[in-house]
């Protein structure tokens, strides 16, 4: 399985390369942005990215943005930015994952294993292929969602697995740590500020698909649902 790793910095390229390797992965490489992009558009059988934040020319941030708009493979940021702030910025546009530098490459390397793990669970479940809830149609083969007036809502793969999740089990409500056990596939650790920055930017996109109608709803106190 190819995972993609950019950074601006030789060593950490190389590093994390030689940990890939010994996990059995086979690591395709890219100092800057821009050839990363070409990395992916040149072997579209990567299965998932590293990316730096911080790069000359080109950000991670704006490499994330080009690649949401056509693919949602698993994004890891590994980044020096290590405020709330930075990683929620990370997440919403579109990330993941957020490892702060200076990091363990076997943290990354075991949070690689649980993102494609992850991605494997959603193509492999017998949860039903296609869902309709309120003004949403929700199709699982293709992580595709649109509205019932056919417009596209384009979603990262962890806001597709937490809409999906919801929809597929109507009132039942589901804890923070919950969905990110579920939704991640790895125990809960400190979730509840992921979910929700990933809850919140679902919402917006649904609303401003749907001209303002709300599909999640908070409990408060206990977590998130969507009615039947």
């Amino acid at each position: 399985m190819k995972i993609l790793i950019v950074d601006d910095d030789k060593e950490i390229v190389e590093l994390l390369s030689i940990y890939a390797k010994n996990e059995g992965y086979e690591p395709i490489t890219a100092l800057t942005g821009r050839e990363a992009l070409t990395k992916l558009a040149t072997s579209p059988e990567i299965a998932l990215m590293i990316l730096d934040i911080m790069m000359p020319n080109m950000s991670g941030i704006d490499v994330i943005k080009e690649v949401r708009k056509e693919s949602d493979i698993p994004i890891i940021v590994v980044s020096a930015k290590t405020t709330d702030m930075d990683k929620i910025q990370g997440l919403i546009t579109g990330a993941d994952d957020y490892v702060s530098k200076p990091f363990n490459p076997l943290e990354v390397m075991a949070r690689v294993k649980s993102l494609l793990r992850r991605a494997s669970a959603q193509m492999t479940s017998n949860e039903p292929d296609r869902l309709e809830v309120g003004p949403l149609i929700i199709d699982k083969d293709s992580h595709e969602v649109t509205t019932l007036t056919n417009i596209s809502i384009q979603l990262t793969a962890l806001e597709f697995g937490i809409l999906y999740l919801l929809a597929s089990h109507p009132n039942r409500v589901f804890s923070a740590d919950e969905i990110f056990e579920r939704v991640w596939q790895q125990e809960s650790i400190v979730s509840a500020k992921t979910v929700m920055v990933h809850v919140s930017h679902l919402r917006d996109k649904i609303e401003e698909a749907t001209g303002g109608e709300k599909v999640i709803e908070t409990v408060w106190g206990v977590g998130y649902k969507v009615e039947a």
